[in-house]
C-alpha cells in the first residue's frame, strides 16, 4: 500500500513539473454559436478591459486562447453579446463550456484555483437574475395585453422588481463579504451599483484579504472607498475651495454655523431639473430657519447653466467648475450620478444623503426646530 501512495505521489508530482508555468490557456466549447462569429479575449489594463486578442471557432464551437500574466487576473472572454468572465494566471488550463442561447449566459469553468467560487458566484446571480427577468416578463406581457394600462402596471409591477434588484445586490454583498479572501468577491462586489450601497462598499474594502489589496484593481477600489468613506453620513464634510458663477471664491467651511445642503446638479440633468422645484420649496420654507443651499454644478457651458438658473428660480449660491464629473470638487464627494445631495449640520457634519421630494422636507421639519 505503502508503495502504491509513492508511486502516485511520484506521478502527480511528474505531471506538476511538465505544466508549463510561463503561460495560461482558455480553451472552450460554444454550442449553439455559428462558426462565422470570432471569440474575443479581452484582459485588465488600467482598470479597464481591453481586447487582447481574437480567434475563429472551430467546426464544432471550439475555441482556444493562450497568454500570459504571472498573477492572477480577471479575463472576458466574448461571442457577439455573449460574456464569460475567468480568472487566469500563468499555468492554468482553463476550460469554458457555454450555450449561447442561455439568456442567463450561464456557463461551467474548470482549470483554476477559483473556478469553483467562481461557478458558485455565477449560480448564484442567475438564481436571482431570473426572477428579475420573470418580473420583466410578466410587466411586458400584461402591456401588450392591455397597451393602455402601461402606466398602472408600472407603478404596480416597479415595487415587485425593485425588491428583486435589491435581493440580488444583498445576495452579491454577502457574497462579497463571506469570500473576502477570494478574488472572485471583488468582481462581485464591483457589479454593484455604488448609489445607495455606499456603506457595504466600505465594508467591504475594510474586510477584503490584504494579500488582494495587492492586485492593482483592487488596490484602486480600496483607495476610492477610502475617499468615499470620508463622505459618509456621520463623517465632517471635506471643505473645498470653487469659483461662483459670478467668479467670486466660496469656500464650504465660510457656511458653518448654517444647515447646508450640497446640491449636485446640472442644467442638462433632466433628473435635476425635475426635483428642482421641491429644493426650491424646500429652500423658502426653511431659509430663515437656519438653512441653506449650495448648488454644485456639473455644467461645462456656463451660459447653460446661468440660463438653467434662471428658470428654475434657484436663489441660492451657485458653485461650479465646469468640468462635468471631473471637477474636483465632484470626485471629493465621489458623485458619479446627478442629482446627489448631502445635508450638513452646523458643525459641517453630514447628516443625511440624496433627499428628495417630501422626503427632504419631512427631515428638514423634523430637525430644524
Amino acid at each position: 500500500m505503502k508503495k502504491i501512495t509513492l508511486i502516485v505521489l511520484v506521478l502527480v508530482a511528474a505531471l506538476s513539473a511538465c505544466k508549463d508555468k510561463t503561460k495560461f490557456t482558455i480553451e472552450g466549447k460554444l454550442k449553439n454559436a455559428n462558426v462565422k462569429n470570432k471569440v474575443y479575449l479581452y484582459g485588465m489594463a488600467s482598470n479597464t478591459m481591453v481586447l487582447l486578442d481574437s480567434t475563429n471557432l472551430s467546426e464544432n464551437g471550439d475555441f482556444k486562447f493562450v497568454n500570459t500574466k504571472p498573477e492572477a487576473d480577471f479575463f472576458r472572454v466574448n461571442y457577439l453579446t455573449n460574456e464569460y468572465i475567468v480568472i487566469a494566471k500563468n499555468g492554468d488550463k482553463i476550460d469554458i463550456t457555454a450555450d449561447v442561447a442561455d439568456k442567463n449566459q450561464h456557463y461551467t469553468i474548470d482549470g483554476a484555483d477559483d473556478a469553483a467560487k467562481l461557478a458558485e458566484f455565477n449560480d448564484l446571480k442567475i438564481k436571482y437574475q431570473t426572477k428579475i427577468f420573470e418580473v420583466s416578463k410578466q410587466f411586458e406581457e400584461k402591456v401588450a395585453a392591455n397597451p393602455d394600462q402601461r402606466d398602472a402596471l408600472l407603478q404596480q409591477l416597479s415595487p415587485v422588481y425593485n425588491n428583486a434588484l435589491n435581493d440580488l445586490n444583498q445576495a452579491i454583498i454577502k457574497f462579497a463579504m463571506d469570500n473576502s479572501k477570494s478574488l472572485v468577491s471583488f468582481y462581485a462586489i464591483s457589479l454593484i451599483n455604488p448609489i445607495g450601497n455606499e456603506k457595504a462598499l466600505v465594508a467591504y474594502a475594510d474586510k477584503v484579504d490584504a494579500g488582494l489589496k495587492q492586485h492593482l484593481a483592487v488596490k484602486n477600489f480600496v483607495e476610492k472607498v477610502g475617499r468615499l468613506k470620508a463622505v459618509q453620513i456621520g463623517q465632517t464634510a471635506p471643505d473645498f475651495t470653487i469659483q461662483s458663477i459670478n467668479g467670486k471664491t466660496v469656500k464650504l467651511s465660510d457656511y458653518r454655523g448654517k444647515y447646508v445642503l450640497l446640491d449636485f446638479w446640472a442644467s442638462w440633468c433632466g433628473p435635476c431639473r425635475a426635483e428642482n422645484p421641491n429644493v426650491v420649496k424646500a429652500y423658502q420654507t426653511y431659509k430663515d430657519k437656519n438653512f441653506t443651499i449650495l448648488g454644485i454644478s456639473l455644467d461645462k457651458d456656463k451660459n447653460a447653466w446661468a440660463q438653467a438658473v434662471k428658470q428654475d428660480n434657484l436663489a441660492w449660491d451657485q458653485v461650479g467648475e465646469l468640468k462635468d464629473f471631473e471637477g474636483e470638487t465632484v470626485k471629493l464627494y465621489q458623485v458619479e450620478a446627478i442629482p446627489s445631495s448631502f445635508l450638513l449640520d452646523p458643525n459641517g457634519k453630514i447628516i443625511a444623503r440624496d433627499l428628495r421630494g417630501e422626503e427632504l422636507n419631512a427631515f428638514l421639519n423634523k430637525t430644524l426646530r
